[in-house]
């Protein structure tokens, strides 16, 4: 992965975003309208295959939806009535074109595309041994690894050549598949990573199924939700036949916490709970647990928002925007000197000075990843002339690294990994700090605790307690197979 800026890695990067649709007119501009509801969940690439019936379709680009798919000569041949598209943020493989997905394949039962929100945690030994089997990828990404296991399972039909992949792959997983047959949605065992299903009845478009990352994705082009893809569940639709098929042993479904702190946008409805009012759960129980005398409650832009209106109205300190967001500042801005480098924090976000001069300020961020950017807030608050600076996490420490599609930096570099509380206040100079409780976090989602013995949700990234075997973590042979052709992106 490139990186331009120091500070983007202090995030819990966007994974992925997946969006299908089977039985519109004009399908790919409607995956494209999808797309754009997603664009938060991955913003290094887009891409989307379309199927007329008889042929395939593809574009795919490196940078937003915008700019890519708003151009007639790109989207007049995306032709067909199925489409699926995907918007990115490399958690597996390095940027560049030949990962964007959807991946694409011809087998020997026809085309076969594929969009996947997540990560596989055993690809690396999977791949290892397909190769020795003959198998040549075309990616570096993990995606790649389901086509090949695809390609060469001896089942018969595409749905069972695919039942038979899955049931070789662990980790997580959201997939769309565009085959000749039809359009497969799924989700893993656990169901870790999220996707929905809804209907469009537009003119043109009756009946119309699809399938999505989130909600907000079918409250942008006019659809109705239905439900969610239960863990486990691989949902095949043929024209206007729509089949469920569950190959997996029922487990506990661990979704992931993290989609309510901060991966999923707050109109979105997930798990048939409101994130945006989850978000104020979380800052009112952070309020309740950790309380301060203060002046102000301020958000870190954006992502600390809801949370910061929770811990003001349960704490009774004003909510102010004591800082201002910059939204014409993108990833890839190129700092030309150290100088101007140490300046991008500024770029982004600036203090709203004549409202924070001489108060006592509480900030609402989201998480803390190594801290940087929470130092640098700070350090900022400071400049303004803020007489003390308390930061409040919407959060508990990210500890632990996540395989299961987040971008995290190794465990070594995490702040939470290698100080404790005291000493991640000092570092990023706060007169205080503090986490909300995981069971506090637990609580806001509407549970009285969180359930050490079975979790109802994965929230390793905090706790350490990973919901499936890493084996590509844990097997020492193991090279990094994803790197054997880095490509550039210029």
């Amino acid at each position: 992965m490139l990186t331009t800026n120091p500070h983007e890695d202090d995030t819990l990067h966007e994974e992925c975003g997946i969006f299908g649709i089977s039985g519109a007119t004009d399908a790919a501009r409607l995956v494209a309208l999808g797309l754009h509801a997603l664009q938060h969940r991955g913003q290094e690439a887009a891409g989307i295959t379309s199927f007329d019936g008889a042929e395939f379709h593809t574009h795919r680009a490196m940078g937003h939806v915008a700019g890519n798919f708003d151009r007639e000569e790109v989207m007049v041949p995306l032709r067909g009535t199925v489409a699926c598209g995907h918007v990115r943020y490399s958690t597996a493989g390095e940027t560049a074109l030949r990962n964007v997905q959807p991946l694409y394949a011809d087998l020997a039962s026809g085309g076969f595309a594929i969009a996947h929100n997540g990560n596989l945690s055993n690809a690396m030994r999977l791949r290892r041994d397909l190769v020795r089997r003959g198998s040549i990828f075309q990616s570096t990404s993990d995606t790649e690894t389901i086509i090949h296991l695809v390609a060469t399972s001896n089942y018969r039909t595409v749905v069972d050549k695919f039942i038979d992949a899955l049931k070789r792959v662990e980790g997580a997983y959201s997939l769309i598949v565009m085959t000749p047959e039809g359009m497969i949605a799924c989700r893993d065992p656990l169901g870790i990573r999220p996707l929905v299903m809804g209907r469009l009845d537009t003119p043109g478009s009756e009946g119309a199924v699809i399938f999505a990352s989130e909600t907000v994705a079918l409250d942008v082009v006019g659809a109705t939700f239905v439900r969610s893809i239960d863990p486990g569940e691989l949902v095949m639709v043929k024209g206007t036949e729509i089949t469920s098929h569950r190959p997996f042993a029922p487990q506990a479904p661990r979704p992931c916490i993290f989609e309510y702190v901060y991966f999923s946008r707050p109109d979105s409805i997930s798990e048939d709970r409101s994130v945006y009012t989850v978000r104020k759960a979380i800052g009112a129980q952070l309020a309740i647990e950790s309380p301060v005398e203060a002046d102000l409650v301020i958000p870190v832009p954006d992502s600390g928002t809801p949370a910061a209106l929770g811990y003001a109205q349960q704490s009774g300190i004003p909510f102010e925007l004591g800082i201002i967001r910059s939204h014409y500042v993108g990833r890839t801005f190129i700092q030309p000197s150290d100088k101007v480098r140490h300046l991008g924090v500024k770029l982004k976000h600036n203090a709203n000075r004549a409202l924070i001069a001489g108060k006592r300020v509480v900030l609402i961020d989201d998480s803390i990843v190594r801290g940087t950017t929470s130092l640098k807030i700070v350090e900022m608050m400071r400049e303004a002339g803020a007489a003390e600076v308390h930061m409040r996490i919407a959060s508990p420490p990210t500890a632990h690294s996540c395989f299961y599609g987040v971008d995290t930096p190794e465990r070594a570099k995490l702040l939470a990994a290698t100080k404790n509380l005291e000493e991640m206040a000092a570092y990023i100079k706060a007169d205080s700090l503090a986490f909300v409780s995981i069971d506090g976090l637990y609580k806001a989602l509407g549970d009285p605790q969180r359930n050490a013995i079975r979790p109802s949700h994965c929230d390793a990234c905090f706790t350490g307690d990973y919901p499936t075997t890493l084996t590509d973590q844990d097997d020492v042979s193991s090279v990094d197979q994803f790197a054997l052709l880095a490509e550039r992106v210029i």
